[in-house]
């Protein structure tokens, strides 16, 4: 209940009504108020009403955190330098109004409260907090008058008209400093002209890679300086952003590949604007600035977003101060140890589809592979001995004596095998190339994509012999079952006991010699195919039908000419019959075959070798692509860290992330930073953030 003391105070001097206060607003200022000793209550000085309005998990790249002390002199009505709950209360309900941004700007200037802003106090308060360096700014001119009046006939400006000149003013700024930099009156100045000028108008609102490469708009036509067409086209964009964003996003939507060209671009936004029409320059300039790193002229919406996205920074740019690269470098920690977690994951994630990918396509071609390793078998050249005339004779002996089933002796060791064959195969062949590939441009010399395949391919062998010579000696005894009576038939873990880890490896010689050129003519072959004659690159994105030909051609030539190494192995590692020749080495077992059956016998199998390699790699591309799509890796369907023309979840612009009162403060921010880059930045040894007019009441109050 009010005191005598405070009703008749109100009645003398009147009240504001405060605004209902939310639960929300009183945990925030709870949570950040500190007490007063003396008084026991609670209040928030600069520093607290900083901690409140700017979290500290934000974004300050652009804008520095301790920028936001400018709006505590806002939220402060009573110049007390400090502000209770009430005040806090004020501040959150003025952030909720629909045009807070420009509100908060025109109270910064209105300290008198009066709901006016008086021309001199405007200008007086502005040369004030305005960097020393600035590029000077005409207060007289015709186009201030148009919103302040002639010298003669000044007026004061209300809400409205502040909130109009604020949103032209960057425009005038930028035509005023062009005449200053135009010295000749040629209409040209310099790129470093040029890159000064949008510095201290729009650095706040532009992202790293757009300010560092400011100067070379002066390529987007002939000659080495920029016309006032090129500045003007350039505000033109920047001002525009949100609905170029809108039209990139919807045109890479509708493209199959997600790139677009300037005309795609045009296209779209013809579709989508009726009046805000792009000008041929302005798109010039989006695509020189977007396409910087990618000149082909087809961008994808990451290239794009190193232009639109004011968040967007380069690696090296952080805040500055120890403090400030002490935290820079425990998130860069957290990010990436964030990072190589998500790394790991991701590699289970293919390692596990490629697992199953791979075993569908050696089970899919798994007949083809028995046959083909009965035919090397086959030693016999007298032809009433022959068990098979050919391949096509084989597979039907093979069902007609052992079934269907037969067609699958072995499968096991193969199917268990895949999946450390191709991870290993793979990811040398990745490393050695990524070892020697130029950086930037991914090229690679013939001779070291040959090194790359072959290393790969003598990598595997090791995991993958043992597996090798169990599902042969498998695939074999089928037939010797049949041929010799009192065989039995034996089992994979039988064979692995009996032979013992030695005999697992026997034939690892035969193995490298087929496995190593096989890889070392596969992989070089397999991407050139991709690059030459298909056109993969930054800018074509392969098709299903064109990988599974890419892979299939490669394969031919790898599968036939290595065919010999592998009969060898084959060879070695099948177990010698009763009347048979036993091979010794690599090169006794040449040796015997070619004196016992002739130089053809070394390409037994060849053509089978070709039909199983070919459509292995395409049924296990086909089965990964499938597999991709209906077992995405958890997580993957949130946030993209990379913008891609796939993964957007809708067309349109997307809405920014974080609170509500952030988000306007950081808006209002911008509004201010429009009239100099230096406003909120501390000027005198105290550290206060804002200058008031020297007379102003509370003029002495507030320094933090």
């Amino acid at each position: 209940m009010a005191t005598v003391k405070d009703t008749v105070k109100e009645s003398l001097i009147g009240t504001t009504r405060e605004p209902q206060l939310s639960q929300q607003t009183k945990a925030t200022f709870d949570q950040h108020a500190i007490k007063d000793e003396e008084t026991g209550e609670l209040y928030m000085t600069e520093e607290q009403f900083v901690d409140a309005i700017a979290p500290e998990n934000e974004d300050y790249h652009k804008i520095k955190r301790d920028t936001y002390a400018v709006l505590f002199r806002i939220a402060d009505r009573r110049k007390a330098g400090r502000i209770n709950l009430h005040d806090w209360g004020s501040f959150e309900n003025l952030l909720a109004k629909p045009d807070a941004e420009y509100e908060i700007a025109f109270r910064l200037f209105d300290e008198e409260g009066s709901g006016i802003i008086k021309h001199e106090s405007f200008k007086k308060l502005y040369n004030l907090n305005k960097g020393s360096d600035s590029i000077p700014f005409d207060w007289d001119c015709d186009w201030a008058s148009l919103y302040l009046g002639g010298k003669k006939h000044r007026h004061d400006m209300t809400y409205p008209q502040f909130s109009q000149m604020v949103r032209g003013l960057q425009g005038e700024k930028i035509r005023q400093a062009f005449h200053l930099f135009d010295k000749d009156g040629d209409g040209y100045i310099e790129p470093e002209d040029f890159q000064r000028i949008i510095l201290e108008t729009a650095k706040h609102k532009l992202s790293d890679h757009l300010l560092d490469n400011l100067h070379t708009l002066c390529n987007i036509s002939t000659g080495s300086k920029i016309s006032y067409a090129n500045v003007r086209a350039f505000q033109n964009m920047i001002r525009e952003m949100d609905l170029i964003d809108l039209i990139i996003r919807n045109a890479t939507q509708k493209s199959e590949d997600g790139k677009i060209t300037r005309t795609d671009f045009l296209n779209e936004a013809a579709r989508i604007t009726r009046f805000s029409l792009f000008t041929p320059m302005e798109a010039d300039i989006l695509f020189h600035f977007a396409g910087l790193d990618e000149p082909s002229g087809r961008l994808a919406l990451g290239d794009f977003a190193k232009v639109l996205d004011a968040s967007w920074q380069n690696a090296y740019m952080f805040g500055s101060g120890a403090a400030g690269a002490a935290s820079e470098a425990g998130k860069k920690a957290l990010t990436r140890t964030k990072r190589y977690m998500h790394n790991v994951l991701e590699q289970a994630h293919h390692f596990a589809l490629g697992s199953i990918a791979g075993a569908f396509g050696a089970f899919m071609v798994y007949p083809i592979d028995l046959v083909k390793t009965r035919m090397q078998n086959q030693r016999s050249q007298r032809v009433g001995e022959k068990l098979y005339t050919n391949s096509i004779d084989c597979a039907r002996k093979v069902i007609r004596n052992e079934g269907f089933k037969g067609l699958y002796s072995g499968v096991l060791p193969q199917l268990i095998g895949v999946a450390p064959e191709k991870a290993i195969k793979l990811t040398v062949n990745d490393l050695v190339r990524g070892h020697y590939s130029e950086k930037g441009t991914g090229k690679i010399w013939l001779p070291h994509e040959i090194l790359a395949g072959g290393s790969a391919g003598a990598c595997q062998v090791i995991f993958t012999n043992p597996l090798e010579i169990v599902k042969i000696r498998l695939q074999v005894q089928g037939e010797v079952a049949k041929n010799v009576e009192g065989v039995p038939r034996r089992s994979a873990m039988w064979i692995v006991k009996n032979l013992g880890l030695v005999g697992l490896y026997k034939g690892a010689s035969a193995c490298l010699l087929r496995d190593v050129p096989f890889s070392a003519i596969y992989f070089p072959t397999y991407n050139h195919l991709k690059r030459d004659l298909f056109g993969e690159g930054p800018n074509k994105t392969l098709g299903i039908v064109q990988l599974l030909t890419a892979g299939a051609i490669a394969g031919m030539p790898a599968a036939y000419l290595t065919t010999p190494c592998d009969v060898i192995k084959t060879r070695l590692q099948v177990e010698a019959r009763k009347g048979e020749t036993k091979y010794t080495s690599l090169r006794h077992c040449a040796k015997t075959v070619y004196a016992e059956e002739g130089f053809r016998a070394f390409f037994k199998g060849g053509p089978a070798r070709i039909l199983r390699s070919s459509p292995q790699f395409g049924f296990t591309l086909a089965a990964y692509e499938v597999l991709s799509k209906a077992l995405p890796m958890p997580g993957s369907g949130g946030e993209s860290t990379t913008p891609s023309g796939f993964s957007e979840p809708a067309l349109g612009l997307q809405e920014a992330k974080g609170p509500l009162p952030y988000l306007r403060s950081r808006n209002a921010l911008k509004i201010i930073l429009d009239l100099d880059q230096d406003f909120g930045r501390p000027k005198i040894p105290s550290g206060r953030s804002w200058i008031p007019l020297p007379g102003f009441r509370g003029g002495e109050k507030g320094s933090t």
